[in-house]
């Protein structure tokens, strides 16, 4: 699943010296990760007694819906006091007024159909005959209200949701692909099993988030690209990048004086459970930004080894300023990428923002969005630091090779390698 160490796939093998040098710091770097994450996994104590005690959400599909007359409702911003004006009374939606016959499909009830009020509050769903929903069960309630009604079930939609991304990644990618899907699912596994149940067992957010970036990247590039020099230094560039970007979001927090409370969630973990929201910025930060990182280490890593092919006799200086021509290019993509995806998010917020009628400055320093700003340029500037950082560790490993020792793959009826478009879209 790709070239050994001791003969890349560029425009010659790296010496060994460079090759020594990388073993020796991915080896202690994967040492490092290996013993922390041992040493950090979280022993589920410090999951809250409270989440066992949760509602038991049952499956089922509407067969019936009974519809009744809806009361008036008082909107939002009506006259205050009891003297309510015809303006401040609107009818509520008549689809959400009523009762629901839902057939069970899961629970030790399967199979039996149950009648529950539909949810009339503002915002609630719509619900029609034939839905696949998800209902609440209420132990202890009378018999007619057993059950609530308290969304879609998306279940179906999601698997066909999958499936397509699944076939669509496979038939573009092929083996490289499938690889891609194994290092996602590797992420995911790490998010779910380690990172988040680390932080309520009550580890500090931010180292957390650095072991489990440190894994991930490990597991995720060498999975998807193979164990060869370019990963090598993708890992590197990851790792150096990743660090200045973590350094960059601690002074940039400190500077503003965020918190990292700017929710109800957030204030919630705060009181109720004591995590360090403050370094749960800084930790959602660090992960943030190595699926922005990884992108721009592969391609320059793997931009040097395809001009180093094609150019053998290119020296250091030729590779670096080829390659990061086309890094600053990417670089000018991506960060446009990162603003648009932020503001993206903050979509709703902003728009409460302008409907309030708030300046350009309130709006900018209010907490909600300053942490967005630094969120997007720490992540930035160490995108930015990855370019000529991973194109010189590449160029460096590309261009300085044994004398007269020839690249295994340039020989008649060697394969060529990944092309760089099926290396960035191999990317987990």
């Amino acid at each position: 699943m790709g070239a050994s160490h001791s003969h890349e796939s560029g425009g010659g093998s790296a010496s060994q010296r460079t090759v020594r040098v990388m073993l020796v710091v991915i080896a202690l770097l994967a040492v490092v990760t290996v013993v922390a994450l041992a040493w950090m996994w979280p022993s589920g104590s410090g999951v809250p007694q409270a989440a066992s005690a949760q509602q038991a959400r049952e499956t089922g599909t509407v067969l019936r819906i009974d519809l009744k007359p809806c009361p008036a409702q008082v909107t939002p911003g009506s006259a205050p006091g009891n003297q309510k004006t015809e303006a401040d009374r609107a009818p509520a939606d008549p689809r959400r007024c009523g009762e629901a016959v839902v057939e069970l499909t899961s629970g030790p009830q399967d199979g039996r159909a149950v009648r529950t009020e539909l949810p009339s509050g503002p915002g609630n769903r719509v619900f029609e005959v034939g839905d696949d929903v998800v209902l609440v069960s209420l132990p202890g309630a009378e018999e007619g209200s057993a059950y609530q009604l308290s969304d879609h079930d998306r279940s179906n939609a999601l698997w066909m949701v999958a499936a397509a991304f699944v076939l669509a990644v496979i038939a573009f990618g092929r083996w490289r692909g499938l690889t891609a899907l194994i290092g996602l699912a590797v992420t995911f596994a790490l998010l779910l099993l380690f990172l988040i149940p680390a932080i309520i067992d009550g580890r500090p957010p931010m180292p957390a988030a650095i072991v489990c970036a440190a894994a991930i990247m490990l597991a995720v590039l060498y999975l998807t690209h193979g164990i060869s020099v370019a990963t090598s230094v993708a890992v590197m560039g990851t790792l150096g990048c990743l660090t200045l970007t973590g350094v960059l979001a601690v002074v940039a927090i400190d500077l503003t004086r965020l918190t990292g409370i700017i929710d109800d969630s957030s204030l919630f973990l705060d009181i109720d459970y004591g995590i360090n929201t403050q370094g749960l910025l800084l930790a959602s930060i660090i992960i943030g930004s190595l699926g922005v990182l990884d992108d721009v280490t592969v391609t320059q890593a793997m931009t040097v080894q395809e001009l180093a092919r094609a150019n053998p006799s290119y020296s250091f200086m030729q590779l670096y300023r080829a390659a990061a021509r086309v890094g600053r290019s990417h670089i000018a993509s991506v960060i446009n990428t990162i603003v648009l995806a932020y503001a993206g998010a903050s979509l709703p917020l902003l728009l409460l923002f302008n409907i309030g009628g708030r300046s350009s400055g309130e709006v900018l320093t209010n907490p909600a969005v300053a942490q967005e700003i630094v969120r997007s340029v720490a992540g930035t500037l160490g995108l930015i630091a990855a370019v000529p950082l991973t194109t010189a560790l590449a160029a460096l490993a590309a261009a300085h090779r044994e004398p007269g020792v020839r690249d295994a793959s340039s020989g008649p009826g060697s394969r060529p390698s990944p092309d760089v478009g099926h290396a960035h879209a191999g990317k987990g």
